[in-house]
């Protein structure tokens, strides 16, 4: 009886947190809206405009970010050029990076005042707008199109091109009917879910959009700056649908690809693929150095911003920014506690959640995968905004607790998918060697699958943490006076002209993400957890 009451408190506290946290701020959000709400908005030629903005934005970042990601991936997969080691490892570095430094080193590198365009260049420009957002965005989401491309090309099979080859196929036809329509499949998921990041993107429009206004930004300026929360939830909900949708498309083309690896794949992907032209190796060589230089101008360029006087005008050396970092000890600290509960909260909800789903057979298993994942199709904006609508109607006052709650919700989908493929790893015969022991479900959990998987619980607190520590989307709708945050303080420091307090701050949280990444994986294989089932599943940091 003991045994089947801790799995029904352990279900009904996951459907209360669910209930709670992920479906009632968003019934808030619907039931908040008047039909004169949408009357006024699609009535308004600027916020049309801000839609059809959102649209091209949303399209050209996502097209040129995949093409990106595709080529770079192609050429540290398939060719054999210089220095691949290294170029596989820039994407994955840039993206455990807080999102705030790519939009900040973007203002300091090609700004009014920008290194290469005032300093090197001697124009005085401004690429603030469509063309800054499309290049910030561009290099932000890259790296996921290069993870998902590159796993996709690894998993081929060789033989398939070395046949074409073996025809008389040239090597670009070869890549036309062959290497490029294996890759449809990655390349649309990768499509599918840059799309749903870029629309929920709200630091970089923030910084760099200037005019070019999009609804993740203008939610947020419409319930702050013009108190209209009818018609911020309204625009929430625009953006909603298509993120849904795209959302629905991905799960769709992730389950197919699941089912057509077993056919690409095999034993013959260990073999080499036919050496590409020189041409060919010079090319992509050039492209990895270029797109790998842009990158790291970014953390080069919030180095120097942080030891440099005044940026563009004074250039000598000064500790003074660095210095000041001390007065945002306290934006520092919220970004890190807030972090570190919300990565805690994230990790124990989704691996309980991944559990009652895949291994216990409960009820409303369905509503709990759905309400589990749904967080990753609604952008950060509307959450952020659901959760004030949510606290308001309730007089919950406690601007830390809601923060806290918004980080575990906005990276519980993560956390959901990462233990979901952990678990499925696991021969369910190991549950049932427990249960015939006299294991209850819950003991099974702990006592069973969670040692085994620790490698992948980990590395799931560890990614939730270190995005938690620069996110902004959500999280700026609910910070006060007593609850600042550093990804938002760099935000205000920027917008005030404080070039060097804000780069100083950025390199600081940096620092504080490498080293977490960087202690948490030693940890890891000193514990012996990097061939554990997380990292078989891919889900390694």
């Amino acid at each position: 009886m003991s045994r089947s009451r801790s799995l029904f408190a352990a279900h009904a506290l996951v459907l209360l947190f669910l209930a709670l946290c992920v479906a009632f701020p968003l019934l808030c959000v619907a039931f908040s809206v008047r039909p004169g709400d949408f009357v006024r908005v699609f009535s308004n030629g600027a916020l049309c405009g801000t839609m059809a903005n959102t649209a091209l934005e949303c399209i050209c970042s996502t097209s040129i970010s995949v093409v990106v990601g595709y080529v770079f991936a192609y050429a540290v997969v398939k060719t054999r050029i210089p220095l691949s080691n290294f170029f596989a490892a820039v994407p994955v570095i840039h993206l455990v990076t807080p999102p705030f430094v790519g939009g900040l080193s973007f203002i300091l590198l090609v700004g009014r005042r920008g290194f290469i365009t005032s300093t090197l260049l001697g124009l005085d420009v401004s690429l603030y707008g469509f063309p800054g957002l499309l290049i910030s965005q561009v290099l932000c989401f890259f790296p996921i199109s290069y993870l998902i491309c590159a796993d996709t090309l690894r998993s081929m099979n060789p033989n398939l091109e070395q046949a074409a080859r073996a025809m008389g196929a040239s090597r670009f036809r070869v890549f036309m009917t062959v290497t490029l329509p294996l890759s449809a499949q990655g390349m649309a998921g990768a499509f599918l879910f840059i799309a749903v990041s870029v629309l929920s993107d709200f630091g970089n429009p923030m910084i760099v959009a200037g005019r070019f206004k999009v609804l993740a930004v203008e939610i947020y300026t419409q319930l702050t700056g013009w108190l209209n929360a009818g018609t911020s939830a309204v625009l929430g909900l625009v953006l909603v649908v298509p993120s849904v949708a795209l959302f629905c498309l991905q799960n769709s083309i992730m389950k197919k690809n699941r089912m057509n690896f077993a056919t690409i794949g095999g034993k013959a992907q260990f073999l080499p693929s036919k050496e590409s032209s020189p041409i060919t190796r010079v090319v992509l060589t050039l492209f990895c150095a270029l797109v790998s230089l842009a990158v790291l101008m970014q953390f080069a360029a919030i180095v120097f911003g942080a030891f440099q006087k005044l940026w563009g005008i004074r250039t000598e050396f000064t500790l003074e920014h660095m210095k000041a970092v001390a007065r945002f000890s306290a934006e520092m600290r919220n970004s890190v506690a807030f972090a570190f509960f919300g990565a805690l909260l994230a990790t124990s909800v989704s691996c309980v959640a991944a559990f009652l789903v895949g291994r216990s057979g409960v009820r409303f298993s369905r509503a709990i995968d759905v309400l589990c994942q749904i967080p990753a199709a609604v952008p950060g904006s509307l959450f952020g905004l659901a959760f004030s609508l949510a606290a308001s109607s309730i007089k919950f006052r406690s601007s830390a607790a809601l923060i806290v709650i918004a980080i575990a919700v906005g990276f519980m989908p993560f956390s959901y998918r990462m233990m979901s493929a952990v678990f499925a790893q696991i021969k369910m015969s190991l549950d049932d060697g427990a249960a015939m022991l006299g294991a209850g479900r819950i003991r099974v959990l702990f006592t069973v699958l969670l040692p085994v998987s620790a490698g992948g619980l980990f590395h799931s607190f560890l990614y939730d943490f270190v995005r938690g520590v620069g996110t902004m989307s959500a999280v700026i709708f609910l910070v006060s006076f007593s609850t600042p945050l550093a990804s938002v303080k760099i935000l205000n420091l920027a917008e005030e002209g404080f070039w060097g307090d804000a780069a100083a701050l950025a390199l600081v949280l940096t620092a504080i993400t490498f080293a977490v990444v960087g202690l948490g994986n030693a940890a890891l294989s000193a514990a012996g957890f990097r061939k554990s089932a997380a990292g078989r599943a891919g889900v390694r940091l």
